[in-house]
């Protein structure tokens, strides 16, 4: 299977809706999911996010949704909201491609780290971060207000 990796445009986005979809049914948080394509689309134009897609035969089967941000401790820093690839490719490589292609875009952006959050129950999630030499805290509670 060939797999491109490419930065995603505005109407890419309609696929990136449905990947994270898939990823909060995955998650079984779908009751949570509540951004509609209009709020990806303005969010998109304004600059809040990019996106980084995986394609085979013209079909998006994967992507990494994220946006830059800053560590008080470490300077500027690359948050990856979502990574997911669809049900039917994985175990095929498009993530690590993936990740591999979020890590050079954090390198040209000049980022001193990359930082992101996994299900505490999502081994294999958990279990390709580490092979992929990432630290897996665990000491620290995440806090939020949802409006």
């Amino acid at each position: 299977m060939v797999t491109s990796i490419r930065k995603g445009n505005l109407d890419d986005l309609v696929h990136v809706h449905g990947l994270v979809r898939e990823l909060a049914i995955y998650e079984k948080a779908e009751h949570e999911f509540i951004a509609t394509l209009e709020d990806y689309q303005n969010d998109f134009r304004a600059g809040i996010f990019e996106v980084l897609l995986a394609e085979t035969e013209g079909i998006v089967i994967g992507m990494c949704l994220y946006y830059l941000s800053y560590s008080t401790w470490k300077g500027k820093m690359l948050y990856l909201e979502d990574f997911v690839v669809k049900q039917s490719y994985r175990q095929e490589g498009v993530g690590q491609q993936l990740f591999d292609a979020l890590i050079q875009e954090a390198k040209q952006k000049r980022c001193r780290l990359i930082k992101w959050q996994v299900l505490d129950w999502n081994e294999a999630a958990i279990k390709f971060y580490k092979k992929n030499n990432a630290i897996i805290e665990q000491e620290w509670w995440n806090g939020k207000i949802i409006f």
